[in-house]
Formats: structure tokens, sequence, C-alpha cells
């Protein structure tokens, strides 16, 4: 059995540009609803018919840096600019030891809907972390 690969080794692309730093990616998740439906000749029993597929939002930690890009990016979407503007496609790529992707989760039409800025503490050394959530319509793998 090979070995499974690490949870640090991964890389975020934002419309095909890798944003490296990241420290913490979380959230790639994704469900379906289920419908209830009764057959009219079947009275005694539920049916369960799949609904909606749905997405959780990403959750994106870097240590802050000189790069505004994302800020921008989440200001875009506080003016209410278009979605030609606001909406990209993200990947998620995880790699292997010789740094080589192995998976890729790709995020579409995605957009900032929460910026936290860093949690800044006099008595700690600790890096300053901003955190982007992202919404995003669909999640489909590839690899």
């Amino acid at each position: 059995m090979p070995d499974p690969y690490r949870g640090y080794n991964f890389l975020v692309e934002i419309d095909g540009i890798t944003e490296a730093g990241f420290q913490e990616c979380s959230g790639l998740d994704s469900s379906t609803d289920a419908v209830d439906y009764r057959v009219g000749s079947d009275p005694n029993h539920v049916r369960k018919l799949t609904g909606l597929n749905k997405f959780s939002p990403i959750t994106l930690k870097r240590g802050i840096t000189d790069s505004d890009a994302l800020w921008n990016w989440r200001q875009k979407v506080v003016d209410g600019r278009s979605d030609t503007e606001t909406r990209k496609n993200i990947s998620i790529v995880l790699l292997n030891e010789a740094r080589q992707e192995k998976w890729r989760w790709n995020l579409r039409r995605a957009w900032p809907s929460k910026y936290t800025a860093p949690t800044f503490n006099a008595t700690s050394n600790d890096i300053a972390v901003e955190t982007l959530e992202i919404t995003h319509e669909e999640v489909v793998k590839a690899l």
C-alpha cells in the first residue's frame, strides 16, 4: 500500500496563478439533499430522490504579506462590481513528496464572501494571519 499524501503539501491557484503561502485550506466538501417522494400506488413508503447539490465555503488562511491581491478581490465584491470582475476559478492542488501534482479540486465561479484581518497581540510573536472565505458554485475533481 502506498503511503497517504501529506496535508501540508498543497497549492492554491486562483485563475491559474499560484498563490503560494497558504497555511491552511479547509471546508472542501459537498452534499446532496434528499427529497422525499411518495408514489401514489405505494402510500406506505417514502422514496428518496436526489435533490440539489451543495458546496460549503472554502476557508483559506495565510500569513499576511505585502501582496494586497486578496484584499482587492474582496473589495471588488464589497463595491458591488460585476460577476465578471469578482468570479474566479480556483484550484486546490495536492502534491506528493516530490512536489508533483496528484489531486486537483477545481472550484467554479468562486468569490470571496468574507475577509478576516489578523488578530494582533503585543505579547505574542505569532505570524499575522489573514483569513478569506470563498463561496463557490461547484467542485470538480481532476486527475
